[in-house]
């Protein structure tokens, strides 16, 4: 395995001696009967293509230029062995192949997607048929519980998949919601299949910085009966993951004169500065995750007729994990004159670079904390879709789909443990050599137990659900062979539920002697991050709880609900549509589109606590409105296999879930102090999107593609952050209470805030190149290649609604591609692919004087090669994040300051697939 772990680290070498090695040495082989090729289905509709058997990567390449070619709007598929074979660990890390996708990752892998520049919240995602949403749990730095509308694809195993379709026009028969794309997904049904099939594979991991080893395996059993009249079909996809994540944090960084300034009587003056920025809370993190994820999908299929197919679609899915963050940390600089903080700080010595940045600093009367976070989260997704078509003519059919999809989040163990040394001299930091690994130096032996103080214990469960029930009626009619009159309604209720629970108040802690204190805790240790302390001990979680039972839920450790955030949504949304298909010729052009309208009509409940005379009051507010939504896709052949397309649509997606609770939420975090409000007033993003593309299919797997999109967005939703006093906000003081944090303290206090948008604009580029026409197993290689570029500017607004700038929007990349090189020969098969996007905002304008905050740009590298034994049985070995991409938040987009510096390590996957 070692050698295999060594070799590895160089994919494109690998790769380029692996074929090599084929194509001069496997001649004595025995040749492998070629795949079969793809069944056919009637042309009646072009979607109906989705129940082919495809088998082998070139020919589920094929699959998927025929999917695009065969649609009228711009839509991009992923087929079959497409998703089986790549090295993604889940749905996203596979969607991010396809041009103008990007993905942000959640311990090392994939999470949420956006599409051409348009964030997780802008994409809608349906699985077979029905609009659905998962959230999971997350780090703090990494936006924690997820409460919004984005889609954690981390869910799901992409194994449990047989197509992904993503869809970048509108029309009107797909409902609407969506400003980026819509993402179908589909699962595996009988009918896809001939008689009897049987699949499996398994998988042995290994990552390289935890140096663990974990499983994963997939299974698929289909059979169908009653000469093809009935099916089932079951599937089962497992993964279990252990890694490490570390590096160093830096809180965020902060002016000298924040939070009081530090001690006037500090010899290094520079320091005092408005002008000069310090990390808040610089420290060294590691955290360990353990997760298990287990799929499960199972189909029915019943054709009692030619006319007649009814299919019953059922998905779970359930990730268990476990997360322990372990910190070590300068607290006094987040913090106020009132609790110790950055005013009783002395600055004894500095640097400033050119950039206003204090990298290196020796400072006095410094609170140094250990801090000790567990997680323990379950998310389980369910489905269930019940869907049938019956033709009644050749010339009519109608189409039925009714069916629920939950998502549940759990999170019962939320807990953290905090210890301090109080006023310790001589610590420092230093960010001279790296700006993003800095020096610690603690002014005390970090691995000695003795001398802390235990300053906090944290409980915080949290639970998050949403559900959707959807039913909906479409009718087709072939009113001539070159005309269709499409026509339909449909009923969708979504609702949302979170509740937190915390202590009254998490300053009640035990009280222990130092030597006591020191009985409950133990040592951790880094991994490779080349920066002090190497080991230091915190707080032993499962000590405490064996002595003081944490979870009792009694006396001072007994959780209540936390009003401030426990709320609602619930959306009802009406719509109905009609659209027309056509195909006609110009001249000697053939013409072929969709036109059509949709009108849909939204309600919406939503309820939170607001405060009134310093009591919690739960608040309800009720809105409805209306959007009628034209849309047209439009294709011309202008020469044989050249597509010429032009789209056009009006098109709407909801505000984000935590901006609709009419209540108010105060958190306060270590030294972090926030306040947000919600605004359910808020109208939905609205925008008039135009896309013209060409597409030239010049041979037989092969693709050139040129797009332009423009999106002129009329109405955004932007969060207006500002830094102030508590005491002058006007909310009372009491929902401080408990929570360490003093009225005088500076909070960032959040609304958000419709704003009038602006216009985004791009470009994709999208080549797909079959190697056929080189002699002998050359032929066998190709290439996959895209790019977008995407510009997009918005005006960001402060409290009074005047512009304090105008740039990108968050969560937008400039600029992403994705190359693939790849071989797929009779036995041996290999592939190397290179993702990159570049830097994106996560938050405009920043805090704590800082003018944005954003990503690095990442460049990813994957590989993966198989050897075919027989015609039943592969062994494959597959390598993921080769290049071990370290995660690089900053604030600042002058300052580049560090805020978060992470990695997880390559991983590497050994395994075999059997079908029979």
């Amino acid at each position: 395995m070692a050698v295999a772990v060594r070799a590895i680290k160089t994919p494109v070498t690998m790769l380029a001696v692996a074929i090599s090695f084929v194509l001069g040495a496997q001649a004595h082989a025995q040749d492998q009967a070629p795949p079969p090729p793809p069944q056919t289905t009637p042309a009646a509709d072009a979607t109906e293509l989705d129940v082919v058997r495809v088998t082998g990567y070139r020919a589920s390449l094929e699959r998927a230029l025929d999917i695009k070619r065969g649609e009228a709007g711009v839509v991009d598929a992923i087929v079959a062995e497409d998703i089986a074979n790549f090295p993604d660990m889940n749905l996203a890390e596979s969607l991010q192949r396809i041009p103008g996708v990007t993905i942000t990752r959640e311990s090392g892998e994939g999470r949420n997607i956006s599409v051409r520049g348009l964030g997780a919240d802008f994409t809608r995602v349906r699985i077979n048929g029905m609009e659905a949403l998962t959230t999971v749990g997350g780090t703090d730095t990494s936006g924690g519980t997820n409460r919004g509308r984005g889609f954690d694809f981390n869910v799901f195993a992409s194994d449990l998949f047989s197509q992904l379709v993503v869809r970048k026009t509108s029309s009107a028969e797909v409902e609407e919601g969506s400003l980026g794309a819509t993402v179908d997904m589909r699962t595996a049904r009988p009918f896809d299949y001939d008689g009897f099939t049987f699949a499996a594979s398994g998988q042995l991991g290994y990552n390289d910085l935890s140096s663990d080893t974990n499983p994963r395996a997939t299974a698929l059993i289909s059979n169908t009966w009653a000469d093809n009249r009935f099916g089932a079909l079951l599937s089962v996809a497992f993964t279990d993951r252990e890694l490490v994540e570390e590096g160093s944090g830096s809180g965020r960084w902060a002016s000298g004169t924040s939070n009081g300034g530090f001690d006037p009587s500090s010899p290094y003056t520079p320091a005092l500065g408005a002008d000069v920025f310090h990390p808040r809370i610089p420290r060294y993190s590691l955290i360990h995750h353990d997760q298990q994820r287990v799929g499960v999908t199972g189909a029915l299929q019943f054709a009692p007729s030619r006319d007649t197919e009814i299919s019953f679609d059922m998905l779970y899915a359930k990730i268990d994990a476990e997360r322990t963050e372990d910190y070590i940390e300068a607290i006094s600089f987040s913090r106020g004159a009132s609790a110790g903080g950055k005013p009783n700080t002395i600055v004894r010595d500095g640097a400033v670079d050119d950039r206003g940045n204090l990298v290196y600093g020796v400072f006095d009367n410094v609170d140094i904390r250990s801090e000790s976070r567990i997680d323990e989260w379950t998310t389980e997704f369910t489905q269930f879709a019940l869907s049938g078509e019956h033709r009644f003519n050749d010339a009519v059919k109608m189409n039925a789909l009714v069916g629920r999809s939950k998502s549940e989040h759990e999170n019962p163990i939320q807990t953290t443990v905090i210890m301090d040394k109080f006023d310790v001299d001589g610590y420092s930091y230093d960010y001279r050599g790296n700006s993003r690994l800095p020096v610690f130096d603690y002014g005390i032996d970090p691995t000695d137990p003795n001398g802390w103080t235990l300053a906090e214990i944290r409980l915080r469960p949290q639970y998050v659900d949403n559900t959707y029930d959807t039913a909906r009626l479409d009718v087709d009619w072939s009113l001539t062979p070159g005309f269709r009159l499409k026509a339909g309604l449909q009923r969708k209720e979504y609702s949302f539920e979170t509740t937190e629970l915390r202590r009254a108040s998490e300053l009640d802690v035990p009280t222990l002697t130092p030597e006591q204190l020191a009985e409950l805790t133990k040592q951790v240790s880094a991994y490779d991050i080349p920066a002090t302390p190497g080991t230091w001990v915190v707080p032993d979680i499962a000590a405490f709880d064996q002595r003081f039972g944490l979870y009792s839920n009694s006396g001072t450790l007994q959780v209540l609900p936390r009003p401030v955030n426990d709320r609602s949504v619930t959306e009802t949304a009406d719509s109905v549509f009609v659209q027309a298909d056509f195909s006609t010729d110009l001249g000697q052009i053939p013409f072929s589109g969709n036109v059509g309208v949709r009108y849909v009509q939204t309600s919406m409940d939503s309820t939170g606590y607001a405060t009134v005379s310093g009591a919690p009051i739960q608040a309800r507010v009720s809105r409805e409105y209306s959007d009628v939504l034209p849309s047209m896709n439009l294709v011309a052949e202008v020469a044989p296999d050249m597509l010429l397309r032009f789209g056009a649509a009006k098109v709407m997606a909801r505000s984000g879930l935590g901006s609709l609770t009419p209540g108010v939420t105060v958190n306060v975090a270590g030294g972090a102090r926030t306040v947000s409000g919600g605004n359910p007033d808020l109208d939905p993003f609205r925008a008039k999107t135009y896309d013209l593309g060409f597409e030239w299919y010049y041979g037989d797997g092969a693709l050139f593609g040129v797009g332009l999109f423009y999106k002129d967005i009329d109405t955004y939703v932007q969060t207006v952050r500002e830094t102030r006093i508590y005491a002058d906000s006007g909310l009372p003081a009491s929902l401080l209470a408990g929570t360490g944090a003093s009225p005088t303290d500076e909070f960032v206090f959040s609304v958000p805030v419709n704003t009038p948008g602006g216009p985004l604009r791009g470009a994709e580029l999208n080549l797909q190149q079959p190697f056929s026409f080189l002699p002998g197993r050359w032929s066998n290689l190709g290439v996959q290649f895209n790019y977008t570029y995407v510009d997009a500017e918005i005006s960001y607004l402060d409290g009074a609604g005047e512009e304090i700038m105008r740039t990108s929007m968050v969560g937008l990349s400039d600029n992403a591609y994705n190359a693939t090189l790849y071989y797929e020969g009779d036995v041996f098969s290999g592939r190397v692919s290179g993702t990159y996007r570049s830097d994106y905002l996560t938050s405009v304008p920043g805090r704590d004087g800082n003018d944005v905050e954003g990503v690095k740009g990442t460049t990813t590298f994957d590989a993966s090669i198989s050897w075919k034994i027989n015609d039943r049985l592969q062994l494959t070995l597959e390598g993921l994040n080769l290049t071990d991409e370290y995660q690089d938040e900053w604030v600042d987009s002058v300052a580049d300051r560090s805020s978060v510096y992470y990695h997880t390590g390559r991983q590497y996957m050994l395994g075999m697939r059997y079908r029979f």
